[in-house]
């Protein structure tokens, strides 16, 4: 994960030394009969004007690097909501929408796109009736039911480990559909100055998630009482603080195993964990499978 931060990092260092405004870049990486996927960096900043928007197709945007603010109109009523890597972002054909980066410069995105018959398809042999095939909410937050997917999204932007973007495409809407269905529609209302807080703690908690962060000293980083800052960080990211940190460390270990040849025991050190014990016992309950087996299944 933090490799796939470089990209988007040197893109807003090149738009520092132009001094130009932010910019969004697109690349496509894959396309078909109703699918096309890209990879997405954006390098706007707070001092960036934030413009309205309209989704062409069904979208859903895995977050791999960065923050920002994504709002748009659910059942004729605003909502927004902070984006961070891991989340999902939603948005069905015709969708009006903004992003913002208030509180933070710059994120990429792994954004698949989706023709409407061709997702509702999908919907259907997923099991989704005619009236629920329409995203209610416009974010899913990093899952434990969706890491395993997600891991596989993130391996498919390095150079050494590719993905099956055709397959991985119908897994992840079938998944987004499904899942939606049970995530409350309620908006994020924090102040912007908590908003704010909690930004740069989850920027923190992404530029050092391999090292010891207490729940005290990421309530001191976002100037807020340990009870309020758990309870902001819950409502804002989806999860509490520990399983932020432990489902990012999760996630960048599962791309080391696939993109590397690295041993299982060093990848777990680097990647915060005590031992590799501990570790194993971590990545089989949010997998499913070993370290050893995730990596071998990659392979094959």
């Amino acid at each position: 994960m933090a490799k796939i931060a470089v990209e988007w990092e040197r893109a807003d260092g090149r738009r520092a030394a132009s001094g130009e405004p932010g910019r969004t870049s697109s690349r496509l990486l894959g396309q078909g009969d109703g699918w096309h996927v890209a990879d997405v960096v954006c390098t706007c900043g707070p001092h960036d004007r934030r413009f309205e928007e309209q989704h062409p197709y069904v979208t859903i945007a895995v977050v791999v690097a960065g923050t920002f603010q994504y709002r748009g109109s659910l059942n004729h009523s605003a909502a927004n909501e902070l984006m961070t890597p891991g989340s999902l972002l939603l948005g069905n054909a015709g969708q009006y929408f903004e992003c913002g980066h208030e509180h933070g410069r710059g994120d990429r995105c792994l954004s698949f796109r989706y023709a409407t018959d061709y997702f509702e398809r999908i919907a259907a042999d997923a099991g989704i009736s005619r009236g629920h095939r329409s995203f209610g909410s416009l974010r899913l937050p990093p899952l434990r039911s969706l890491s395993r997917t997600v891991a596989r999204a993130c391996a498919g932007l390095t150079e050494t480990a590719g993905a099956p973007l055709e397959e991985l495409s119908v897994q992840l809407a079938a998944e987004a559909v499904k899942l939606v269905r049970g995530v409350s529609t309620t908006t994020t209302s924090a102040p912007p100055s908590r908003l704010a807080r909690v930004t740069r703690t989850v920027r923190l908690i992404e530029q050092h998630a391999d090292r010891e962060l207490p729940l005290v000293s990421l309530a001191q980083e976002a100037g807020l009482s340990p009870f309020h800052f758990l309870r902001i960080f819950q409502q804002l990211t989806g999860l509490t603080p520990h399983q932020y940190v432990r489902r990012m460390r999760l996630r960048r270990a599962a791309l080391r195993l696939v993109s590397q040849q690295e041993k299982v025991l060093e990848i777990a050190l680097d990647c915060g964990f005590g031992d590799v014990s501990n570790f194993n016992r971590a990545f089989r309950t949010e997998f499913g499978i070993s370290p050893r087996a995730f990596r071998a299944g990659a392979s094959r």
